[in-house]
């Protein structure tokens, strides 16, 4: 674990909102569960809270809590495609904040297979937010310096390394209807 990483990870656990690379863009990220946090990602974003938020992890065990109870074909569905650029979208545990979920009663997760993510998660000890960094309806950044040219120094922390400039963003589907939301 880079020393970068550590010290990002720790700005997590503090409250604060951080950029990192992801499989497709740089991603911004927060501790889901803080609701200041959650709350300042999405001003800096200027997104709409409604929307709904990802949560991305490095393992299943860390999601389960937010999510309702996995069946069996469940589990080998979505460990068919993870660690991978799936997004699934899961019924949530009631007591899962509506700035994570916006107006749905599913939740937004996948487990990254993008070694720096994964490892912020690891880290961190838990799941965190990850949506793309750019301000809503301009262009998702795709390094450090696109980061730097959208939210100058209003982020706690950036984390160098490279996505892959060639993927497209994560394909976003409903794990009980099957239906494609988002192809990627």
């Amino acid at each position: 674990m880079r020393w970068s990483q550590r010290q990002a990870a720790n700005v997590i656990q503090q409250g604060g909102v951080i950029a990192y690379p992801t499989e497709a863009v740089y991603g911004l990220g927060c501790h889901p569960l803080d609701e200041a946090a959650v709350h300042h990602l999405l001003q800096l974003k200027q997104r709409d809270p409604g929307k709904g938020l990802i949560l991305i992890s490095d393992n299943l065990n860390r999601l389960e809590p937010f999510l309702k109870p996995l069946t069996q074909s469940d589990r080998k569905q979505l460990n068919q495609t993870w660690p991978g650029a799936v997004t699934w979208l899961i019924p949530a545990q009631d007591w899962v904040p509506l700035w994570l979920t916006g107006w749905h009663s599913k939740l937004a997760v996948r487990v990254t297979a993008h070694p720096i993510a994964a490892g912020l998660c690891r880290e961190a000890g838990m799941p965190i937010v990850s949506t793309s960094a750019n301000i809503s309806g301009h262009h998702p950044a795709r390094n450090k310096l696109q980061v730097l040219q959208q939210f100058g120094n209003q982020l706690d922390a950036i984390v160098s390394g490279q996505s892959n400039l060639k993927a497209k963003p994560s394909t976003i589907r409903d794990l009980k209807t099957q239906k494609i939301i988002r192809p990627g």
